[in-house]
């Protein structure tokens, strides 16, 4: 490729509407790129957070042992651990109380995990969209940057008295540029958005199964502390 025809300079010698488009999918890819770096990071930590909650969970630990050393760390809960402080500190609350039956109790803790498990869902989508905007706007915006510097390049052909390739190439050429980085950004962004999405859906549903499951062992704990009803006394034939 000649100097003429290089990209530094094609996007040098492109029209100001032109280089802002390109400035403006440059900026898009960035962020997106972001975005991807950190949802890996942080999707990787909430695999091995459940991983390594669920492991001491089904070990056969004691649940009130277990809740005292989560509810007592430093850092906040967050994932599994969150849903089970939710939901065991609402089934220790409501069976404090008297005269609470043990489905009230139990249908307690299922609303205090269904709550907690929307808060992680909702930290778990997060910057989400941006990959969503950036995949479906930024071939758009280059497309309208093509367009324009097409529109450019014949409007200059038309003035000219002789219509020439050569003339006409580099207005194209740079116009091309933009649908390029366009696809450039919109592509990745593509990619990690339907890859987190799914990442995203699985750690939910274990959630959800998680949730689910601790229901039935606080359920079975609450009948089991039920107050025994006084049988009548049987007595003989006199």
């Amino acid at each position: 490729m000649t100097a003429e025809m290089s990209f530094t300079h094609l996007i040098l010698q492109a029209s100001w509407v032109v280089q802002l488009v390109m400035l403006l999918l440059l900026l898009i890819s960035l962020a997106s790129w972001t975005v991807i770096f950190r949802k890996r990071i942080a999707l990787s930590h909430a695999r091995r957070q459940a991983d390594t909650f669920e492991d001491d969970f089904w070990s056969g630990v004691d649940l009130a042992a277990l809740y005292t050393r989560v509810s007592r760390r430093e850092d906040e809960a967050e994932g599994l651990e969150a849903v089970f402080l939710a939901g065991f500190q609402e089934f220790l609350r409501l069976r404090a109380q008297t005269g609470v039956d043990p489905e009230s109790v139990v249908a307690g803790s299922q609303r205090a995990m269904r709550a907690a498990l929307s808060r992680e869902t909702d930290e778990l989508e997060l910057q989400l969209p941006v990959l969503a905007t950036a995949a479906s706007v930024s071939p758009y915006i280059g497309l309208f940057g093509t367009v324009w510097g097409i529109m450019n390049a014949f409007m200059g052909l038309g003035a000219a008295k002789t219509a020439t390739l050569q003339q006409v190439a580099p207005g194209i050429a740079e116009a091309l540029i933009a649908t390029a980085i366009g696809l450039f950004a919109a592509i990745p962004a593509v990619i990690a958005y339907n890859r987190y999405s799914t990442e995203v859906d699985r750690l939910v549903n274990r959630y959800d199964t998680f949730a689910e499951e601790f229901s039935n062992i606080l359920q079975r704990q609450a009948h089991s502390l039920r107050p025994r009803q006084p049988q009548a006394e049987v007595h003989g034939p006199a």
